[in-house]
């Protein structure tokens, strides 16, 4: 019955098709035709001729694509493949800083048969798992190809091993649909041609796995000291996963770079594993790296430049250029670093950094984010720890401005005044001054001005340590700086930063509150013109203009007499604002410091034997090193030449956020005019009683253990009416200035 149902309903639909057919249910119509409607009519028709059009196009495109197959030959080796020095100039274009170059000797081609067959399926797993089952192309890697060329995104992976192989030996490296279609066709032909050993062999005897290392036996000779054929699994494994971007895995680059290896690693064997490759249990026996070989670097990369240099070529990674462009690929890179002041960084470090000691330096434009100068140590070739990049250390005192910054943007004066005795015990801790010198009451320009710890402390338990710590963050401290918390002391600089982070947070303030993210590289070309680069600045409004004004003039009681750095204020004759700074244990000394145009930070520590992270300075070393002594001398130094024959700008005049919200002193008594009737010899004259200060007529206060007198709280002092009488005095002065320190000194 089912059957018949159906065939009825078929014979139903062929005659309203045929036009012949009775009117179904519903009110269908019958006979000639008349079921079909006007619009059934057109989309009927379009329907037809677009699946024509679409089919004529097809075929077409089939066509096209079988001449432009047949028309392209397999081209030349390229340049790249025959290698081309990049060279790395300084700002003015023209003087040359460092060239990038590989040393002779460095490629050596073997034979498939030498590479053992577990690294060969290792460099399969890593880069390209359908390798003996695809025709040299990958669609899901076109498509993203594709995509990445119309919307401008980063580039993406997903290239063959054949298409890898074209890319790298016979095509240019622009990033062109035009270029990667000839990359398609190319690998489509490679791929009719040779066999899938050629290819693998050809491939692994041209891809470029840094360090200078072009080919597997190179690289198996610059990571291990050994012959490719007696590489082990987990060697082959590491080779195979640092190919893919040698400066982001290769371990000699730092911890990141080894977090990025072992993440890498892991994926190539365990791809192994999936392909039937390598069994599981012989996966469980490599589970930790192999031992890698440290990298020395080339001539080209050696002395203080070399680390210029690497950081050139991290920053270029980041545009989308490989390693292997980058390095021989015959680029003009243009750097922001000035000869002048690059020179001078140099010198003023090797002049007065002691041998126990290291430390680095950075000079940032501010409001722009180049770096004209960085010392990140003395020998590249020896030593690839960058100390200005890489190295942490605790800020110490240099932190304190951060506290200024956020009180300020609450509306709080830096007339303000905060209780500056030692010792102190706030909200459970005990704080204590440099030298055990107590200040009384003091605003927050002498505050920085004299690097007082306690009334820091007590500044930050008003305004809270969250405020702090955004502040310094939102100036250019990253977030995720080792101890960068939210503990009252913060503002004491418990965090370890890079000397560039202090150097980028003050060029905040120098800017009037615009942050710019630090950059090396303005300007890149290739030798054959299909690819250029050029930087622009990021910037972003971080901080009110007035709030940076205030902070700014803070800042410059350091250089002012009475402050810890008055030498750079006799010395330098210019505006300048900065500060010294001394870490807890004496881990670290700096000085910060800018004038409009320019911000600079040294930073100096006695290194632990990896290099990394600073130990305590004895207290001989700390008597000599402290922030006001050598960090300030290398500050001073440095910029004693960089701003020869440069302009002399003034900073902005102090806006006053808050300063209405100052409470008033109360005004020292002014006798009524009944005291003119005492007799002459106990009339005080009008000068003395209207212009003595309000502190002289404070009782003597008991001492506090350090032999200066502790005044009471101005909150609670109540005003004593004392009309002096010729002779001695019945009044006692208050406590005078004392010398500075804070965070630990400094």
């Amino acid at each position: 019955m089912e059957q018949v149902v159906t065939q009825s309903r078929r014979d139903v639909r062929a005659a309203q098709l045929s036009g012949g057919g009775a009117g179904t249910r519903g009110g269908g119509r019958g006979g000639g035709g008349q079921g079909r409607t006007g619009w059934k009519k057109w989309a009927i028709g379009t329907l037809k001729w677009g699946s024509i059009v679409a089919g004529v196009l097809l075929v077409l495109g089939i066509v096209g694509v079988v001449i432009a197959y047949n028309q392209t030959a397999i081209p030349q080796p390229n340049d790249l493949a025959n290698k081309q020095v990049s060279i790395v100039y300084y700002s003015d274009g023209k003087t040359e800083l460092d060239r990038i170059a590989v040393q002779d000797g460095n490629r050596e081609s073997v034979k498939l048969n030498r590479v053992p067959k577990y690294v060969q399926d290792a460099h399969i797993a890593a880069e390209d798992r359908t390798f003996y089952q695809n025709n040299g192309i990958s669609v899901g890697g076109i498509l993203r190809a594709v995509k990445t060329s119309v919307t401008g995104e980063a580039q993406v992976g997903g290239s063959t091993i054949t298409q890898q192989y074209v890319k790298n030996y016979f095509l240019t490296q622009d990033r062109t649909l035009s270029r990667k279609a000839r990359e398609i066709l190319i690998a489509v032909k490679i791929d009719g041609q040779l066999s899938k050993a050629e290819i693998l062999e050809k491939y692994l005897n041209t891809i470029y796995y840094g360090r200078g290392a072009y080919g597997i036996q190179s690289a198996a000779k610059a990571y291990f000291g050994k012959d490719v054929g007696k590489l082990t699994v987990s060697e082959g494994a590491v080779l195979a996963s640092v190919l893919n971007a040698p400066s982001l895995y290769d371990p000699a680059n730092g911890e990141r770079a080894r977090a990025n290896l072992e993440n890498r690693y892991a994926y190539v064997l365990n791809g192994m594993v999936e392909e039937g490759w390598l069994s599981a249990a012989d996966r469980a026996k490599h589970t930790e790296l192999p031992k890698i070989l440290p990298y020395k670097g080339t001539k080209s990369s050696a002395g203080p430049n070399g680390y210029i240099t690497a950081q050139v070529k991290r920053e270029l990674l980041t545009t989308g250029l490989t390693d292997r462009e980058i390095d021989n690929g015959g680029l003009r890179i243009v750097t922001t670093i000035d000869k002048k002041a690059q020179t001078a960084a140099v010198a003023a470090m090797k002049d007065n950094l002691p041998k126990q000691v290291t430390g680095g330096l950075v000079a940032i434009k501010p409001g722009d984010g180049a770096v004209v100068a960085m010392y990140g140590g003395p020998d590249y070739a020896k030593d690839q720890l960058n100390t200005s990049t890489q190295a942490i250390l605790q800020g110490g005192s240099n932190f304190k401005p951060f506290g200024v910054l956020a009180a300020v943007r609450k509306g709080i004066s830096t007339k303000t005044k905060f209780d500056g005795d030692t010792p102190q015990t706030i909200a459970g801790t005990t704080i204590n001054n440099f030298e055990d010198t107590s200040y009384g009451k003091v605003d927050m320009r002498r505050m920085i001005g004299r690097s007082i710890n306690t009334a820091f402390v007590n500044l930050n338990e008003q305004i809270g340590p969250a405020a702090t710590r955004q502040a310094a963050i939102d100036a250019g401290i990253p977030a995720n700086t080792p101890g960068l918390g939210t503990d009252l002391t913060n503002i004491l600089g418990t965090a370890s930063p890079h000397v560039i982070d202090m150097a980028s947070a003050y060029s905040t303030i120098a800017s009037q509150g615009v942050r710019t993210k630090p950059y090396f590289v303005k300007k890149v070309t290739s030798s054959t013109g299909d690819f250029t680069y050029d930087a622009k600045p990021q910037t972003k409004r971080a901080f009110d203009q007035d709030v940076t004004a205030d902070v700014t003039d803070a800042m410059t009681y350091t250089v002012k007499p009475g402050g810890t750095a008055t030498k750079i204020g006799r010395t330098l004759d210019r505006p300048v604002a900065g500060k010294t700074g001394t870490s807890e244990e004496n881990r670290s000394k700096w000085f910060s410091g800018f004038i409009p145009q320019l911000a600079v930070s040294v930073g100096m520590y006695k290194p632990t034997p990896d290099g990394k992270s600073s130990q305590k300075l004895s207290p001989q070393e700390s008597s000599l090193y402290d922030g006001s002594t050598i960090p300030a001398n290398i500050w001073l130094d440095f910029m004693k030449v960089v701003t020869d024959n440069m302009e002399v700008q003034d900073f902005p005049q102090r806006a006053g956020v808050g300063d209405d919200k100052v409470p008033t002193p109360t005004p020292t008594f002014t006798p009524p005019p009944v005291i003119t009737t005492q007799e002459p010899t106990t009339t005080q004259a009008p000068t003395t009683t209207t212009t003595a200060p309000p502190t002289t007529t404070q009782k003597p206060t008991k001492t506090n253990g350090t032999g200066k007198p502790t005044p009471p709280p101005t909150t609670t002092q109540q005003p004593t009416i004392t009309i002096p009488l010729p002779g001695k005095s019945t009044t006692a002065p208050g406590p005078g200035p004392g010398g500075g320190g804070g965070g630990g000194g400094g």
